[in-house]
C-alpha cells in the first residue's frame, strides 16, 4: 500500500470552549492508503487532554511505514489487529483504520453501511454543539445555525441559569455536556431542573475516575447519563453498564471503526444507549462516523460544520440534520 501523511490546521468558525480548554484552531492528521488505483482516507485530531499531537502520530506511523507499505491488505479488521500489535496509540490507529475501511469499500465500490448490512432509511439526527461562552454569544450561535437538537457545553457556576436563558430562544431539544465539571450531588440536584427545561440527557457530568459518584448518580438522576471520558476503549463498556445509561464512542479514542463496531454490539447487549461523537474532525472523520448512523441512538457529528473551511468532500449534513450520502464506496471521501 502507498502511505501518505498530511497535517492540516483547521480554523473554527468560533472559539470553541469546554470546561477545561478553549481553542480557535484544530490540528488534524489525514492518512491516505493507496491500493489498486483507489485511495482511502482517515483522520485523527490532536488532543491536549490525551497528550496527542499530529507530530507524535506521524512519528509513530513513520516508525512502521515500511511494514505498512509492504502489508498484504485484505480486510480492515485484520489490518487493525496488525496495527495494535505494533503498539501504536489509538489515535494513530484510528487514522489508519478509517483509511483502511474507506479503501476497502472503494475497492468493492460499496459504502460501508451497505457492507455492514445496515439501512440508512432511518438514522438519528446529529446535534449541533454550542460551546461555553457568554449567554449572549451562545444565543447568537443558535440563531446563526437553527437546529433541532443542540448539545450545550457546561461547566460554570451558573449552568442551570444558562439553560433557562437559552430555552427562551428555541424549542429545540437540548443535551448538556459538563465534561467532568460537576459533582454527584450537583448532577442529582440539576437533573430535575434541566429535565423541566427540555434537556434530553446529561453527558459525562463527573470526573472519569469517579465510579462511586457515577453509581450514585445513575440511580438517582431523573435524566439519562451518557459516558464519554469514562468510556475510551472496548474494555470500558462493561464497567459503564453499571454506572451509565449509555455511552458516547469516539473513534479517535477507541482506535477507529473496527473497535467501535464491537463497542456498539457490546453496549446493546448490556442495554445501553449508543452514541458516537466527534472531536472537531473534518469531513474525512465525519464521513466515517456517518457510516455507523443506522446502528446508533444518538450522534454528535457536527465537527465539519464548526469549521470555517473544510478540506474534504464526502457525507454532507443538510438543513436541520438531513444526511446526504455520496454514491462512491467506503466512507465516500475525496480531498478538496
Amino acid at each position: 500500500m502507498q502511505l501518505t501523511l498530511s497535517k492540516y490546521v483547521l480554523q473554527l468558525r468560533h472559539t470553541f470552549s469546554i470546561s477545561r480548554e478553549s481553542h480557535d484552531f484544530q490540528d488534524t492528521l489525514i492518512v491516505g492508503l493507496g491500493l489498486k488505483g483507489e485511495t482511502g482516507y482517515g483522520e485523527a485530531t490532536s488532543n491536549p487532554y490525551y497528550k496527542i499531537t499530529v507530530e507524535s502520530m506521524i512519528a509513530e506511523i513513520e516508525s512502521v511505514r515500511e511494514e505498512i507499505e509492504n502489508y498484504n491488505f485484505t480486510l480492515p479488521e485484520v489490518f487493525h489487529a496488525f496495527l495494535v500489535d505494533k503498539k501504536l496509540s489509538n489515535f494513530a490507529i484510528c487514522a489508519l483504520d478509517l483509511a483502511a475501511h474507506d479503501l476497502y469499500g472503494k475497492i468493492l465500490d460499496k459504502p460501508l453501511y451497505e457492507l455492514w448490512h445496515t439501512d440508512i432509511a432511518n438514522y438519528p439526527f446529529t446535534n449541533y454543539t454550542i460551546g461555553m461562552d457568554t449567554v449572549e454569544k451562545m444565543v447568537s450561535k443558535m440563531r446563526e445555525t437553527p437546529w433541532p437538537i443542540y448539545k450545550i457545553k457546561l461547566g460554570s457556576p451558573n449552568d442551570v441559569a444558562i439553560i433557562k436563558e437559552l430555552r427562551n430562544h428555541t424549542d429545540s431539544i437540548f443535551r448538556v455536556d459538563a465534561n467532568c465539571a460537576w459533582t454527584a450531588d450537583q448532577t442529582i440536584l440539576y437533573a430535575p431542573q434541566l429535565k423541566a427545561l427540555g434537556v434530553e440527557f446529561i453527558e459525562q457530568p463527573l470526573a472519569a475516575g469517579d465510579w462511586e459518584g457515577m453509581e450514585k448518580v445513575v440511580h438517582q438522576s431523573v435524566l439519562p447519563i451518557i459516558a464519554d471520558e469514562s468510556c475510551i476503549v472496548e474494555d470500558d463498556v462493561q464497567k459503564c453498564g453499571l454506572h451509565f445509561n449509555g455511552i458516547n464512542i469516539k473513534l479517535t479514542k477507541c482506535g477507529g471503526l473496527t473497535p467501535a463496531l464491537r463497542m456498539i454490539h457490546k453496549a446493546k447487549e448490556l442495554g445501553l444507549k449508543v452514541m458516537v461523537g466527534c472531536m472537531t474532525e473534518s469531513t474525512v472523520g465525519i464521513s466515517a462516523i456517518a457510516q455507523l448512523l443506522p446502528q446508533l441512538d444518538y450522534v454528535d457529528m457536527d465537527g465539519a460544520m464548526l469549521l470555517k473551511e473544510d478540506i474534504a468532500q464526502g457525507v454532507k449534513i443538510g438543513k436541520y440534520g438531513v444526511v446526504v450520502f455520496p454514491e462512491n464506496g467506503g466512507s465516500g471521501i475525496t480531498l478538496v
